[in-house]
């Protein structure tokens, strides 16, 4: 197994369980990438109708029941508050909430009176919410350690980890990596994330696939307790699930926002503190500079919904994830015998990786 992220962890999990022994290489001492950069949401409510939302059902699924066993990974089954502030968010919402594609998602329609019920922390200018009691929040920094703790653990003998191991090659069966090891196997997996044209086989993918960069930033410990995730309107513009309401009727994005692609997706840490975020950049090369507008209005939109003043930031990042251009829930294809590049989730990684796991070996045949 290459690639120590989330997917990559998930990956390692799954083939133990299905009887093989575990090599797991990581390019790092630890993961630096997405999977720790991200909120640590299993976001159910915005995945597309079909294939996507079957396989963030499933890994949903398999969230809450890893997260029973191991208890590292801070897996809460919170749900989610998307939150109107107007007139026009509120109809969007409220039409959405008679679709069919709401009861699949256990999505529904509250009144203000409802979202503060739901999550007292709401004291700001509300005027309605979806809330899907299906998201889940868990602690992405502690996610791919957790569970290679738990491997090591549970099956001391079939797993091994291997930091500082950034493989270069590939062949039938094997890969290199940077020393001139040479690691062979029945089966491997490569879980690049955004590095995925970096090994000569799996450039002829990389048209497939494009980068995204995000900016995000983290409070000191939130006094109150929420009780839910939260997100905002504008959420409605960027995931797939909410493309049969009628989102026109939300007019356009202010400058700061259209600019920045521009949605707030905010959550409570286990220590209190609230990341917030987030946008999106597609066009490389990209900034190499975190950008100050962006974060003012956030911390505004998040300010009008709480009701009240947050803490200090305290950190601020980037973070750059891989997604297929053609909206796959991700890129899993054979690039040697018996070796398979798997990455391309997009935003929908730390919701889909159980599942695109699994997948994984039912597409080779390894499945338990």
């Amino acid at each position: 197994m290459v690639g120590a992220g989330v997917i990559g962890s998930w990956h390692a999990l799954e083939l133990l369980g299905a009887g093989f022994a575990v090599e797991h290489l990581e390019a790092d001492l630890a993961p630096v990438g997405a999977s720790v950069r991200n909120f640590g949401l299993v976001w159910v409510s915005g995945r597309r109708s079909g294939p996507e939302l079957d396989v963030a059902l499933r890994a949903r699924a398999r969230w809450e029941e890893v997260g029973a066993q191991v208890p590292g990974v801070g897996f809460r089954g919170a749900g989610s508050l998307t939150v109107a502030t107007t007139v026009a968010e509120r109809f969007v919402m409220q039409e959405f909430a008679r679709s069919p594609d709401a009861k699949e998602r256990s999505t529904v329609f509250l009144e203000p009176d409802e979202v503060c019920r739901a999550n007292p922390a709401v004291r700001g200018d509300v005027t309605g919410a979806l809330f899907c009691e299906l998201d889940a929040i868990v602690e992405p920094r502690r996610v791919p350690q957790a569970l290679r703790d738990h491997l090591a653990t549970e099956a001391p003998e079939r797993y091994r980890f291997h930091p500082g191991r950034r493989v270069t090659a590939t062949a039938a069966g094997a890969v290199v990596d940077a020393a001139g090891d040479r690691w062979e196997g029945d089966l491997v997996v490569v879980a690049t994330g955004s590095a995925y044209d970096q090994l000569p086989a799996a450039v002829p993918l990389a048209l497939r696939l494009r980068r995204v960069r995000l900016q995000m930033f983290e409070t000191d410990p939130y006094p109150g307790r929420l009780t839910t995730a939260l997100a905002d309107a504008d959420s409605l513009r960027y995931y797939p699930a909410y493309e049969q309401a009628p989102r026109h009727e939300l007019g356009p994005q202010n400058e700061v926002a259209a600019q920045h692609r521009l949605q707030l997706l905010l959550v409570q840490r286990a220590d209190g503190g609230l990341t917030i975020g987030d946008t999106h950049a597609y066009d490389e090369p990209f900034d190499f500079a975190l950008s100050e507008a962006p974060t003012t209005e956030l911390l505004t939109r998040a300010v009008r919904i709480v009701g009240g003043e947050l803490p200090p930031v305290r950190r601020r990042w980037e973070g750059v994830y891989a997604e297929c251009r053609d909206g796959a829930v991700c890129l899993r294809e054979q690039i040697e015998d018996r070796v398979w590049l798997v990455t391309g989730p997009g935003g929908r990684g730390m919701t889909c990786s159980p599942a695109i796991a699994r997948d994984t070996l039912d597409a080779v045949g390894a499945a338990a």
